[in-house]
């Protein structure tokens, strides 16, 4: 099974599939670096020879902010938002949608599930 980027590749996919298993490299950008390496989009990634995949890593690191990389550059850009207290970043604060979403319902993924309703108790009544 090939590695690229610390990652295992599945080798039972086309090419530009298994390439999406990398974080930061969608369809596209997989269909872009196997035209770079001139490579088949449909050729296995089983089957791709050393040089094949020696080419794509070169490539991909070269060309691609990937993995860690641009997992710290997304974290450094939310950070930012917050500090500067922007409408998004305090929209991330709080765990709310960020893009305008409403939020009266729906917007479970970001605010998580909900939170039983707290039945109001009676007030004992004097005998």
């Amino acid at each position: 099974m090939p590695r690229i980027a610390g990652i295992d590749l599945p080798g039972n996919k086309p090419a530009f599939v298994g390439l999406t298993a990398i974080f930061g490299i969608g369809k596209s950008r997989a269909e872009s670096a196997l035209k770079k390496a001139d490579i088949e989009k449909g050729k296995r990634v089983k089957e791709l020879t050393n040089e094949e995949i020696d080419k794509l890593r070169r490539i991909i690191e070269n060309n691609y902010k990937i993995e860690g990389e641009l997992k710290s550059e997304i974290r450094q850009d939310v950070k930012r938002l917050k500090d500067i207290r922007c409408y998004r970043g305090i929209r991330h604060k709080k765990g709310l949608p960020v893009r305008g979403q409403r939020t009266r319902t729906n917007a479970r993924t970001r605010k998580g599930p909900k939170k039983g309703a707290i039945a109001l108790k009676k007030k004992e009544t004097k005998k």
